[in-house]
């Protein structure tokens, strides 16, 4: 993987407005970390974030429920910026000081950091805009409930906050990338994500006289095993259509065929139009796998996320400021991941990007998110805000065309 020597990045306008900040920055961080809360229940975290804001001379909004944003500088919108601030309900394993004080709950996956960068990043852009006033207005989004399928970003785009931005970036934490990069892709950068669940009945019976039951364990099985092979050859590999089980539950004995049983799993796909019509086939196939064994059917197939698609205008946004904050080999080529993220619905409504922000110390452990022994290196809360921060003024001065 890739590493860095994490040397200070380069002085600039944005660095030298964070460095006072750096120490209360990283406070911040900790204070969300030992208290996590879960998808709209952010209710700490938004009064946090709202009272820092106020403190700076801004006038952020609450959004219904939980969450905020602010805008920032004068003229037309220019550039949303977005954080995720919901922790995951995850016992905590890491044993440092500030841990989390919330039983079972923990920002496993890094929404500390990010709520930290963007709060960063704000701060930021209130004291460049009050010594030269910006032409442009960014606006950051402090969004709930990312963790929850379909996601708090749906709510965001409902209460019109993305109406009139022209674009819209965020980050995420990459516990693969060493601290001092980041990692970008034009195109899909995640996956589509979606649940199912498959629920089978019929006559149970003696496993000595399969033939005269619905052998629903046997039915169970081929589902498991073919559906997924059913897809791949009906769906373009290049989209890396993804069935997997997670679950599957039959029977209490094991000379008894039941009655009753159930699977579930996830969907997963990087292509949003072969996303639209998995559906359909996904469904056709369950049914012609599992109708030879004449077991009743009852699929349920819920649409989660779209993929995060980054276009190339947003993507090259990003890689410059990054470049120009970081220094010139701070961008790595990142992976595309099979996982899910709401800040797909975003994209979708706006041109946008993500990029992977490197929270790995270098030489250190590599962690993995939704792990309850992530421990992110905290010097990636200054290359966050350098990097957005950077990337917002680039839009606002309008040198990012």
């Amino acid at each position: 993987m890739e590493t860095s020597s994490t040397q200070s990045p380069p002085t600039s306008r944005v660095g030298a407005s964070l460095e006072p900040l750096l120490t209360e920055l990283t406070g911040i961080r900790r204070d969300i970390h030992r208290h996590p809360e879960l998808s709209y229940k952010e209710h700490r975290t938004t009064d946090l974030i709202v009272a820092r804001l106020e403190r700076a001379g801004l006038v952020p909004r609450r959004l219904e429920g939980t969450g905020a944003y602010v805008d920032i500088g004068s003229g037309p919108l220019r550039l949303g910026l977005r954080a995720d601030i919901d922790a995951l309900p995850i016992i905590e394993e890491t044993g440092l000081p500030y841990e989390s004080a919330a039983t079972g709950i923990t920002h496993a996956c890094g929404h500390d950091i990010h709520t930290t960068v963007m709060l960063g990043v704000a701060l930021v852009l209130a004291d460049l805009d009050a010594s030269t006033p910006l032409p442009g207005t960014v606006r950051i989004i402090f969004q709930p409930a990312e963790e929850m399928m379909p996601g708090g970003a749906i709510d965001v785009i409902a209460q019109g906050v993305l109406v009139g931005l022209p674009r819209i970036l965020a980050l995420h934490c990459d516990p693969r990338i060493d601290v001092g990069l980041v990692g970008t892709r034009i195109g899909a950068i995640t996956s589509a994500s979606d649940t199912i669940r498959v629920e089978l009945s019929g006559r149970g019976g003696h496993t000595s006289r399969p033939h005269l039951t619905e052998d629903l364990v046997f039915a169970l099985a081929a589902i498991a095993v073919n559906v997924p092979a059913v897809l791949s050859r009906r769906i373009d590999v290049r989209s890396a259509v993804s069935v997997v089980w997670g679950q599957i539950h039959a029977g209490s004995a094991p000379n008894a065929i039941p009655a009753h049983g159930f699977m579930s799993g996830t969907l997963r796909c990087l292509d949003g139009e072969a996303w639209e019509s998995s559906g359909e086939l996904l469904d056709r196939a369950v049914r012609e796998v599992a109708a030879p064994f004449g077991v009743d059917v009852k699929l349920e197939h819920i649409r989660g996320v779209p993929p995060v698609v980054n276009q190339e205008h947003e993507t090259g946004l990003l890689e410059a400021a990054a470049r120009a904050e970081l220094g010139s080999s701070a961008v790595v080529l990142t992976p595309q991941s099979m996982g899910g993220e709401d800040f797909a619905w975003m994209t979708q409504e706006v041109p946008g990007a993500m990029m992977r922000l490197g929270t790995r110390t270098p030489g250190g452990e590599t962690y993995d998110l939704h792990r309850g022994d992530y421990v992110p290196d905290e010097r990636a809360i200054e290359y966050g805000v350098r990097v957005m921060a950077a990337a917002a003024l680039q839009a606002v001065l309008g040198r990012d065309h």
